[in-house]
């Protein structure tokens, strides 16, 4: 009998997508899209139980073995680098990790740059590699009024498309790093259920060979 996989999906968009992109991968689910609050579903047919979560809560049930699988932003995998296997890249949710700040400024290299942030530790590496020293000041929403208000000299952030940034008048300065969702796997789970594991990360390939 092929072991069930528990598969951990982001709430939102993203999920919405993702779980899409399992079904059309030959791993359906009929009873998660039926009305009501139940986060848990399977399909013992297809071999799979899906639960949802808070997207920055994956790479835990990952990683701590409640699930098998799961899918997660390459920012959550940077930030806090979690003991699991990154599997594939999706090609969903694309955006970037950028330094933004306003228009007129200019970095004089002196003094600690001031750089507002809810990626701590992916900024301190960034800067880290550049040999720039650097004052995190961790928030965690409305990056971007924090070099208005002149709490900040820059924001490290994640961009989609700018807009939030331009309406604050701000700009990218530096990019950083691009993110997109990945497919992670519990490293014990790899192990122990390699073969039908292997069996979604060949289907999950090929749908992302044709969204590119």
């Amino acid at each position: 009998m092929t072991p069930m996989l528990n598969i951990a999906l982001p709430k939102g968009r993203l999920g919405e997508k993702v779980l899409a992109m399992f079904e059309a991968a030959g791993f359906p689910c009929p009873a998660i899209h039926e009305t009501g609050r139940k986060l848990i579903f399977e399909n013992p047919e297809a071999g799979v139980r899906y639960f949802w979560v808070k997207p920055s809560d994956v790479a835990i049930y990952v990683e701590r073995g409640a699930a098998d699988l799961g899918v997660c932003g390459k920012d959550i995998l940077l930030e806090y680098a979690p003991e699991v296997y990154e599997l594939l890249d999706l090609q969903l949710g694309r955006c970037r990790m950028a330094v933004a700040a306003p228009a007129d400024f200019r970095d004089s290299g002196r003094g600690a740059l001031r750089v507002a942030t809810k990626f701590s530790n992916i900024a301190r590496q960034h800067y880290a590699a550049r040999g720039r020293d650097i004052d995190i000041i961790h928030l965690n929403g409305s990056i971007e009024i924090a070099p208005i208000l002149g709490l900040s000299d820059v924001i490290v952030d994640i961009v989609e498309t700018g807009v939030t940034l331009r309406e604050n008048k701000l700009a990218v300065v530096e990019e950083i790093v691009p993110i997109s969702a990945r497919l992670i796997a519990n490293k014990a789970g790899f192990k122990f259920k390699r073969g039908p594991i292997d069996a979604i990360v060949r289907e999950m390939a090929a749908r992302t060979e044709e969204q590119v």
